[in-house]
């Protein structure tokens, strides 16, 4: 972006709540079922039909908010947006307006300086605010196909969603999606939300505007709706930035609207002029009495609250002696944080544990939303880790023994014992190996006492060929050194 111009970006995320109903009424919030299978009179807004709230879902907003150092408001209400639209049944959304259940709270989150996410690059940290955090269901969803035609599917009206509202507090793509990463990964964790981008579950609507640098005046401001990746984030929002800089820099204006982001061409379009609050003529919702959370309510849940994953990838660090990229690998999602912290609880090396896991589990490992399935337990990394450090198998082997044992219970130990792969430790049998190995390569051994110690992997490849990968690497190495003279 040009050096004469800044940009200054709001976002607001909605965030599915992981309750097994949905807000005012027993539906099932679960997704993929055929269309409009999941609907009764209230979701469909049939006329006499009246809402009850979700108890659990004021639960997991509760503690979202907390999460994220919001304050609770002892007292909120529900009120209806009203706007009319083929997915919304009733002709208004319930949501939180003007009395919503909590306010204020912020995102701290990384940038990268350099290269990108996961990488040891230097990263700055910064803060966030948000506005508010407020409670409201979701819409309905409309369904297009090739022929031209369209339906809605109602599955969804009527889900729990908590909208997460940001200050304008970020200035670049980059920092958008920093934010964003952060925010998910502290739903996640938390166990109220799945981050599941793909299914909806965890969208964004970005409000972007631009202002001549070192302004304090605010520009006019374009929404951008429903993105549904951390990439298409940053390319959208670069893409609206530049267009509102060409229209500014040729002299046109910005006009506020909510526009989309095509993937095809890399820019943005129009979609409608933005309605105002006024347009929705928000009022109180005459079904559904305040909401209130006393004191004792609000204690109960932030004592549930579990370690954040920035405290965390922060612990692993400072306590575990893990380096940041480590750290940061290990917290992407709260089930593989758990798997490492359980085995590296069981095992005095917490970094071979965390480069075991790293370089052999993860790969195998599948995520479904907070849920997760390993290949392997725990204690079968522990053991097999166990092996290599006592001198009874190598590294190569072990990742032969970690592949027998992927989807078993079998006990590592039991597995080399079975397979014969017990490394060989004898000093004896391997200084006949290696002596061997010397007198059938007599040229390469004169090569080597010559000054050209190049050649010395040769030989501790020809051992360990010898062998059957069996012989114990450190034991060979000392041992040819010993024979050719080093």
């Amino acid at each position: 972006m040009s050096g004469s111009w800044e940009a200054v970006i709001g976002l607001e995320v909605h965030a599915q709540l992981l309750t097994r109903t949905k807000l005012f009424c027993a539906c099932a919030t679960s997704f993929g079922a055929p269309p409009n299978t999941h609907v009764c009179p209230t979701c469909l807004g049939l006329p006499g039909a009246l809402p009850v709230l979700n108890g659990e879902a004021v639960r997991m907003a509760v503690r979202t908010a907390l999460s994220l150092g919001c304050t609770i408001k002892e007292s909120s209400r529900f009120a209806r947006k009203n706007y009319f639209y083929p997915d919304l049944p009733k002709g208004y959304q319930i949501s939180q307006f003007d009395e919503p259940f909590s306010e204020g709270g912020y995102v701290e989150f990384e940038v990268e300086e350099a290269a990108g996410p996961g990488s040891d690059a230097p990263s700055t940290t910064r803060r966030a605010r948000l506005t508010r955090i407020h409670m409201e269901e979701d819409a309905g969803k409309n369904l297009h196909d090739l022929a031209g035609g369209s339906v809605v599917d109602l599955n969804r009206a009527g889900t729990p969603l908590v909208e997460i509202v940001g200050e304008p507090d970020l200035r670049t793509p980059a920092e958008a999606a920093g934010y964003l990463r952060a925010l998910r990964d502290v739903l996640v964790f938390l166990g109220v939300n799945d981050g599941n981008l793909e299914e909806g579950s965890f969208r964004c609507d970005a409000n972007v505007s631009i202002r001549p640098a070192g302004s304090s005046t605010l520009g006019t401001r374009v929404e951008l709706k429903n993105i549904n990746s951390f990439r298409f984030v940053e390319k959208a929002l670069a893409g609206e930035i530049a267009r509102q800089r060409d229209v500014l820099e040729s002299g046109g204006r910005i006009v506020q609207e909510t526009r989309g982001w095509d993937e095809k061409t890399s820019s943005t379009f129009s979609l409608r002029s933005k309605e105002t609050a006024q347009d929705y003529r928000y009022f109180p919702e005459p079904d559904l009495p305040p909401l209130h959370l006393d004191d004792a309510f609000v204690a109960t849940l932030r004592a549930t609250l579990p370690e954040t994953p920035r405290a965390k990838r922060e612990r692993f660090v400072s306590e575990l002696a893990l380096s940041p990229y480590a750290a940061q690998v290990l917290t992407q999602h709260p089930r593989v944080a758990a798997f490492f912290e359980e085995a590296a609880t069981l095992s005095l090396d917490a970094v071979a544990v965390a480069n075991f896991i790293q370089g052999e589990v993860l790969r195998d490992v599948t995520t479904s939303g907070v849920e997760a399935d390993f290949p392997v337990s725990p204690g079968q990394v522990v053991e097999i880790l166990k092996l290599v450090s006592q001198g009874k198998i190598s590294g190569k082997q072990a990742k032969e023994v970690y592949a027998k044992a992927k989807g078993t219970t079998a006990s590592p130990a039991a597995l080399v014992a079975d397979l014969g792969m017990a490394q060989v430790s004898d000093p004896a049998a391997i200084e006949a190996a290696c002596a061997k190995v010397i007198a059938d390569n007599a040229k390469q051994a004169e090569q080597y006492r010559s000054g050209k110690t190049g050649v010395f992997g040769f030989f501790v490849g020809q051992v360990m060929k010898a062998t059957k990968g069996s012989a114990n690497p450190q034991l060979v190495n000392e041992t040819l050194k010993r024979l050719l003279g080093a």
